[in-house]
């Protein structure tokens, strides 16, 4: 169901401070907090006795206390005080490993010894001053995440879901491009010389019709880029070198499985133009949660109705850069499921 070695979006990094805060992350309860020195820890959240969830105790300096009767734990999982017994149990729970990015706190569910904090996807224009930054959000969608990927690859939608904000001429016929990369798959297309689309006309710095790029991208296991690009009609299109008064958003989707049918989605957004006026940021931060419930309503409809049909469904010519990334991502999982089941069988050769 999930790829476990890949690095996660927990939370806004601001959101886990001193206290224990309780989350589930691909089916598994995670209890996060930090350090005294600000480090971040993520550790199971079910002491190793009768699985109280440690989130439920207390800190002790940079350990857990559970709230049960009192063993404690220290960041690396390890039982290293029991007050009602004679001696310490060997006991302990899982350690994940996280780190902070971006303004975002990440963790690791596979493997830790694979774990490594500079293979988290660089946001390029995160620290150039001439960029406008919209932290975003962060939404719950009670639908499986492989539904959320598939809508941000898939430009099409823009005409039907978004009719007051994304959508514009050209967005339900112009031809769609399908590139295979290593590390995902885009989809993408150039529509020309159409009317600017109603959210972008107050952010675009040029008058008239434009030409537009939609690229959408989708990394695995599940964190998206969109880029929109707007430049005066005629001076856009495959291999054109940007033009000068070109208007640029780039928006970074973090898509974390809570379990199978739920979505913990959080997003940011970066702009070439007017990087410190707060009220573009206010926004574009506002129309663009506007424009992801529309989305959430609809993927959580999908996710119903895929859950309980009893007729087949169909895919559709639009949906060929999707069909390819789900491909690609289960044959992923399934090579690390059996290399799992083989290191345990390594492991444990008379099981």
């Amino acid at each position: 169901m999930f790829l476990r070695n890949a690095w996660y979006v927990v939370a806004t990094s601001s959101e886990v401070g001193q206290g224990l805060v309780p989350f589930t992350i691909l089916g598994e309860r995670i209890v996060a907090y930090r350090k005294e020195n600000g480090d971040p820890v993520a550790l199971e959240d079910a002491c190793a006795h009768r699985k109280l969830p440690l989130s439920m105790g207390r800190r002790a300096g940079d350990d857990v206390v559970c709230g049960y009767h009192g063993l404690t734990f220290d960041p690396a999982g390890n039982c290293i005080r029991s007050p009602t017994q004679s001696r310490i149990p060997a006991a302990r729970v899982r350690s994940y490993p996280a780190a902070d990015r971006w303004g975002l706190l990440w963790i690791w569910m596979g493997d830790p010894a694979r774990a490594d904090a500079r293979n988290i996807i660089a946001i390029e224009k995160f620290d150039d001053p001439t960029w406008g930054h919209a932290i975003g959000g962060a939404m719950d969608c009670a639908c499986n995440y492989l539904y959320l990927a598939d809508n941000l690859l898939d430009p099409s939608h823009v005409a039907f879901v978004h009719p007051t904000s994304f959508a514009a001429p050209g967005t339900e016929e112009t031809a769609l491009q399908t590139e295979v990369k290593d590390d995902g798959v885009i989809v993408r297309r150039w529509i020309l010389d159409r009317a600017v689309p109603p959210y972008y006309a107050p952010l675009v710095k040029f008058a008239g019709r434009c030409d537009r790029l939609q690229h959408y991208e989708v990394r695995y296991p599940a964190i998206a880029i969109n880029k929109s690009v707007f430049t005066p009609a005629g001076t856009g299109g495959p291999g054109k070198p940007l033009h000068a008064n070109a208007y640029v958003m780039v928006s970074y989707h973090f898509l974390t499985p809570i379990d199978e049918n739920a979505t913990r989605y959080h997003w940011l957004q970066h702009r070439n133009t007017e990087a410190h006026n707060t009220e573009i940021t206010a926004r574009i931060t506002a129309g663009a949660r506007a424009a992801f419930e529309e989305d959430r309503l609809v993927l959580e409809a999908v996710h119903r109705g895929m859950a309980g049909k009893t007729t087949p469904n169909i895919n559709l010519a639009l949906d060929a850069g999707s069909l390819r990334f789900r491909r690609e991502l289960q044959a992923r999982i399934d090579r690390e499921q059996a290399a799992r089941r083989s290191a345990a069988e390594e492991n444990n050769p008379a099981a």
